[in-house]
């Protein structure tokens, strides 16, 4: 038997065909598009951890397709991520999205207490739908455009640690009611 490189495993496909393949590539191929919404780093260290479940816990070279895909959902969901299957209609799947850096530039440069207000009303406004997903984007723009500043520093860090706490703090209060997931882009 030839043997496979450590990154690799013997993916069984639902026609019964075996494809030794890395994990990264099968990834990078279940997840599609969503793979530019989701960190570089997340997605390698998520695959590897699958891959060591099934090669050092499982003892295991030769999986299904289906297997790897329900373990690498469950840690992506573990970090926040709603995992949607190529076949779910993206219209099946209720999602809200607010764009921070827009709030950020209706506040104004220095008006954090502005933005916060604006940003309650607007997640507020979004959760009105009972998504299954809130999706926050602009991050990072929007902490630059409240500090007026382009490079980031420890004013941006600490602002930028309070709107995500403040995000999480609404999400918790919001999941005792239904399930939501945040994700932050």
């Amino acid at each position: 038997m030839i043997q496979l490189h450590t990154d690799c495993l013997v993916f069984e496909t639902s026609e019964g065909e075996s494809i030794p393949c890395s994990a990264h590539d099968v990834t990078i191929e279940l997840l599609g598009d969503a793979v530019n919404e989701i960190e570089p780093s997340l997605i390698t260290e998520a695959t590897e951890a699958v891959l060591y479940h099934f090669k050092i816990d499982l003892d295991r070279t030769s999986i299904k397709v289906s297997e790897f895909t329900v373990a690498l959902e469950q840690i992506l969901r573990g970090f926040g991520y709603k995992v949607m299957a190529a076949d779910e209609k993206e219209s099946d799947f209720n999602s809200a999205e607010t764009d921070l850096h827009h709030l950020a530039h209706q506040a104004g440069e220095g008006l954090e207490v502005v933005f916060f207000c604006t940003l309650r009303n607007q997640i507020h406004a979004d959760l009105h739908g009972k998504p299954e997903m809130l999706k926050v984007k602009g991050l990072r723009e929007a902490v630059n455009k409240l500090t007026g500043t382009k490079n980031w520093g420890p004013r941006s860090q600490k602002l930028n640690d309070q709107i995500v706490d403040y995000l999480r703090d609404i999400v918790s209060k919001h999941q005792q009611e239904a399930k939501l997931t945040l994700m932050i882009v």
